[in-house]
């Protein structure tokens, strides 16, 4: 996917602006549970998949607690810490060897002071409108898969059961259970 290709899908870029983005962005290429964000780290950068997975989680006790996964042709980042500056309460880490394209918060702002057009990030940056559906509408566990399996369709095709559970706020069993109806 070409950079006016990703620029594209968040709104109109003339091709100054792409060239303006190549400039200020940077390609890296992650190994498998390579940790992008770190627990109490301040989020300083927005990334696209551009291959591979990742998944945001919590330390809770012994065991880990997803708070969202992430797929290829995904924009990526903590939004609480972001937006905050605040310390990172969870930990992004690589799910799969992947490479993504790195936006500092601070190229950020130095594009949007050049192109205006750079502000249509804002659709980027606003909460995960999926998550929000999820867990504001009391949904049963079959409705929160059927929305994840339209959502991001490729997810189950991912990620394990019981990470997608954990996503879920259900337990391994009852998400097998729903996924047998399909």
């Amino acid at each position: 996917m070409t950079t006016q290709e990703i620029l594209n899908n968040i709104g109109s870029f003339s091709d100054f602006d792409s060239t303006l983005f190549e400039k200020v962005t940077s390609r890296k290429v992650l190994e498998k549970n390579d940790i992008i964000l770190k627990e109490a780290e301040v989020c300083k950068s927005i990334y696209y998949i551009v291959s591979g997975s990742f998944f945001q989680y919590q330390n809770k006790d012994i065991s880990e607690t997803i708070i969202d996964l992430h797929l290829q042709g995904e924009w990526m980042y903590n939004h609480e810490s972001l937006v905050g500056q605040t310390p990172s309460k969870t930990i992004v880490k690589a799910f799969s060897k992947a490479e993504v394209i790195e936006l500092s918060l601070e190229n950020f702002h130095f594009l949007s002071s050049k192109a205006q057009s750079f502000l249509q990030f804002g659709k980027i940056l606003n909460p995960t409108q999926s998550r929000t559906y999820i867990f504001d509408n009391s949904l049963s566990p079959s409705e929160k898969y059927d929305y994840i399996k339209k959502a991001k369709p490729l997810l189950a095709q991912v990620f394990p059961i019981k990470m997608i559970a954990s996503y879920l706020k259900i337990a391994p069993e009852t998400l097998s259970r729903v996924r047998a109806q399909y």
